[in-house]
C-alpha cells in the first residue's frame, strides 16, 4: 500500500469514526435511560462527555500533535479511543459511562487535527484537494448515517454495541498508521506554553458548555469571557505564542476560518431542526424524518470527486465561491417550498446543498496549503475547532430566529405546525443570507496561488 493510499484511507476512517459518535448516541439514549435506569435531564451528559474536551481540547491538541510527533501522538490517541469505546460499552452507571465518553472526546481532539495535518505532509496540493474531500464526504455520511445505525444497533444488538462498533475502525487505524505516518517531528516546533493551553481550553469549554445548555448561558458565557481574555491579551504580549503568529498573520488562513465559521452558521443551525420539522409539520415518524438529511450526504459523495478538478481549473477562491453560492441557493429553494407539506419539493434544494457543500472543500485544502508544515497541527486544529464551535453557535442563532418568529405566528393564530414551518422558513433565510456573504468573501480571501514547496514534489511515493 502506497503513502498516499493509507493516508487517504487513515483520513476517510477518522473523519467517519470520530463524527459517528457525535451523532450514534441519540438513537440509544431511550435504551441507555431505560437499562441504567436514568432521568431525561441525566442523558444530555452521555454526548456533553463527549463533546465538551473535543471542543475545549481542539487548539491545544494541535499544537501538542506538533510537538509530539504525528505518530505517537495519533497511536495513543486511537488506543485512548479504543479504550473509551470499550469502557462505554461495559459501563454500568451514568458517571462510568461518561467518563468512558470523555476519554472518547480528549482521544477525538488529538485524532481529528492529527489527521487533518496529514494532508499537508504526506499529500500535494492536488492530493491535499482530494483528501479534504474524502474528508468531507465521510463527515456528511457519518451525519446521515449515525442516528439510523444507532437505532438498529441499539434495537437488535444492545445500546452498548453503539460503543463496540467503534472498535474495529480503531483497530484498522492502527493497521494504517505506520504506513502513512512517518517517525520523528517537523522541525521548529517547541513546546506549546502552559499558560495559554490552560486559558484557552477553560474557555473553550464554559463557551460550549454554555451552548449546550441555554438554562445557564449566561453565567457560563461570562465565565467563558474571563479566561478568553486573558488568552487574547498572553497571545498579544508573549514571545512564545499557542497560535503561531504565522497563522493569525496569513490573509487566506485566516479567511478560512471565517468562511468556516459562516458556512456551520448556516448549515448547522437549519439542519438541526430540519427533523422536527419533518415530524410537526410533514408528519414522518422519527426514523423517516431524518432519513431525507441523506440525500444532503448522497450528493456530497457524488460530487465530491469532481472537487480536485474544479479547484485546479478556477481556482480554490472560485470554486469555493461557487460551493457556497450553491449551498446558498439550495437553501433559498427550500424556503421557497416551505410551505408546502410534502416532501418530494425539498428534494432539489437539499441535493443542491450536499453538491454545494462539497466544493466548498477547498477551504480547507488551501489553508493548509499555505501553513508551514511544523504548523499543520496547529492550523488543524484551529480550522476543527471554528467548524464545531460554528455548529454550536449556529444551532443557537438559527434557533433564536425561529423561535421568534414561531412565537409571532402562533400568538396571531395560526397553527402550531405552520407556525414553525414559518420560523424554519425565516431560518433558511438567515442561513442563505450568512452563506451567500461568505460566497462573496471567498472570492476575495481566498484569492491566493501556494507555491510548490519540495515537499509537495515528493510528497506522493
Amino acid at each position: 500500500m502506497t503513502r498516499r493510499t493509507a493516508t487517504l484511507a487513515l483520513v476517510a476512517l477518522g473523519a467517519f469514526v470520530t463524527t459517528l459518535d457525535n451523532t450514534i448516541v441519540a438513537a440509544g439514549a431511550p435504551s441507555i435511560a431505560r437499562d441504567l435506569a436514568l432521568g431525561l435531564g441525566a442523558l444530555p451528559w452521555v454526548a456533553l462527555g463527549y463533546m465538551l474536551p473535543f471542543a475545549g481540547l481542539l487548539l491545544v491538541a494541535g499544537a501538542l500533535v506538533d510537538c509530539w510527533g504525528r505518530r505517537p501522538a495519533l497511536t495513543a490517541a486511537l488506543v485512548l479511543f479504543g479504550c473509551g469505546a470499550a469502557a462505554g460499552g461495559l459501563a454500568g452507571s451514568l458517571w462510568l459511562l461518561v467518563a468512558a465518553r470523555v476519554l472518547q472526546g480528549v482521544a477525538a481532539a488529538f485524532l481529528v487535527p492529527g489527521l487533518l495535518s496529514l494532508l499537508r505532509t504526506n499529500l500535494d496540493a492536488r492530493g491535499r484537494t482530494l483528501g479534504a474531500a474524502v474528508w468531507t464526504a465521510c463527515l456528511a455520511a457519518a451525519l446521515a448515517l449515525g442516528p439510523a445505525l444507532g437505532g438498529v444497533l441499539s434495537e437488535y444488538l444492545g445500546w452498548a454495541w453503539i460503543f463496540f462498533v467503534n472498535l474495529p475502525f480503531v483497530a484498522a487505524m492502527l493497521v494504517l498508521v505506520p504506513a502513512a505516518v512517518s517517525r520523528g517531528r517537523a522541525g521548529g516546533t517547541r513546546a506549546p506554553p502552559v499558560t495559554a493551553m490552560i486559558l484557552v481550553t477553560a474557555s473553550l469549554v464554559l463557551l460550549t458548555t454554555a451552548l449546550a445548555e441555554p438554562r445557564f448561558a449566561l453565567p457560563l458565557l461570562a465565565a467563558a469571557a474571563v479566561p478568553g481574555v486573558a488568552f487574547l491579551i498572553r497571545e498579544q504580549r508573549a514571545r512564545e505564542r499557542l497560535v503561531p503568529a504565522a497563522l493569525t498573520g496569513n490573509r487566506v488562513f485566516t479567511g478560512a476560518l471565517v468562511l468556516q465559521l459562516l458556512w456551520g452558521l448556516g448549515i448547522s443551525g437549519v439542519f438541526f431542526y430540519t427533523p422536527l420539522l419533518h415530524q410537526e409539520f410533514l408528519g414522518l415518524g422519527p426514523l423517516r424524518a431524518g432519513l431525507p438529511l441523506a440525500l444532503v450526504a448522497v450528493a456530497v459523495v457524488l460530487a465530491a470527486p469532481f472537487v480536485p478538478a474544479a479547484a485546479s481549473r478556477a481556482g480554490p477562491h472560485r470554486t469555493v465561491a461557487a460551493g457556497l453560492a450553491a449551498v446558498g441557493t439550495g437553501l433559498l429553494a427550500l424556503a421557497a417550498v416551505n410551505h408546502i407539506p410534502a416532501l418530494l419539493p425539498r428534494v432539489a434544494g437539499m441535493v443542491l446543498i450536499g453538491a454545494g457543500s462539497a466544493f466548498t472543500v477547498p477551504m480547507t485544502s488551501h489553508a493548509l496549503d499555505v501553513v508551514a508544515e511544523q504548523h499543520s497541527g496547529a492550523a488543524s486544529g484551529l480550522l476543527t475547532a471554528a467548524r464545531e464551535l460554528s455548529s454550536a453557535l449556529g444551532v443557537a442563532a438559527i434557533g433564536a430566529v425561529l423561535t421568534a418568529v414561531r412565537g409571532l405566528r402562533l400568538d396571531a393564530g395560526v397553527p402550531p405546525g405552520a407556525a414553525l414551518a414559518s420560523g424554519y422558513t425565516a431560518g433558511l433565510l438567515t442561513a442563505a443570507g450568512l452563506t451567500f456573504a461568505g460566497a462573496l468573501l471567498a472570492v476575495r480571501v481566498l484569492r491566493h496561488r501556494a507555491t510548490s514547496s519540495p515537499h509537495d514534489k515528493s510528497a506522493v511515493p
